[in-house]
């Protein structure tokens, strides 16, 4: 861990997060802490990723998973971000905690999650939810409401007894950080930002305090 800064971090307050040196540890603290007083959706996330014209798109999804992996989400592969990272396999997040006044941002590769953690996360998932997935042509266009709840109709048939099975384009990707910046705020606009920066998914992190 080499460190960027000319402050010292040896009697910080027990609020000051710039004490972490590892960011999957800080941010599971934080996550932890947002589960616990953030009124809606703790893990909702921007997703952001850029099309064949390279312009940007952005939209909220859920964290449904993270370790010193990567942050783990679920997708219609066949959707626009999915069409997108698999043209692309880079993306970014942004978990914005209102309630704590805190904010973290995620640049990173895209690897797709094995099978098995897929078909267990579908298995979890509420039948209604699972029906929709199927009945869903996600991003295409919809000709009218009716064809949308005619569809739900045909797979509820369909599927009626037993167990609903994962669609083959349904699945999960894990995005694997090069950068997580982890901001604070503070009195006066003077808010606390901490970036982690690593060379590629194996190596170690580099530490740099930005101004705010």
């Amino acid at each position: 861990m080499s460190e960027h800064d000319n402050s010292s971090d040896s009697h910080v307050s027990a609020d000051d997060f710039t004490a972490d040196d590892e960011p999957f540890a800080l941010f599971r603290t934080w996550l932890a802490e947002a589960e616990a007083r953030e009124p809606e959706d703790p893990n909702a996330m921007a997703l952001a990723t850029v099309d064949s014209d390279g312009l940007p798109n952005v939209r909220m999804v859920l964290l449904k998973g993270v370790d010193t992996g990567g942050f783990v989400f679920y997708t219609n592969l066949e959707s626009a971000k999915g069409d997108e990272m698999a043209a692309q396999p880079k993306a970014a997040l942004c978990l914005h905690w209102k309630s704590l006044h805190r904010q973290v941002r995620v640049r990173g590769l895209i690897e797709p999650v094995g099978a098995a953690d897929a078909d267990a996360y579908f298995a979890s998932r509420h039948r209604s939810s699972q029906i929709g997935a199927w009945a869903s042509r996600q991003s295409r266009p919809l000709e009218s409401r009716f064809a949308l709840e005619k569809a739900v109709a045909r797979f509820t048939a369909k599927f009626a007894i037993g167990e609903v099975p994962r669609p083959p384009y349904w699945s999960g990707l894990r995005l694997l950080p090069l950068e997580i910046e982890f901001w604070q705020n503070r009195p006066f606009r003077l808010h606390d930002r901490v970036v982690f920066r690593r060379d590629d998914p194996s190596g170690g992190w580099h530490r740099t305090r930005l101004y705010p």
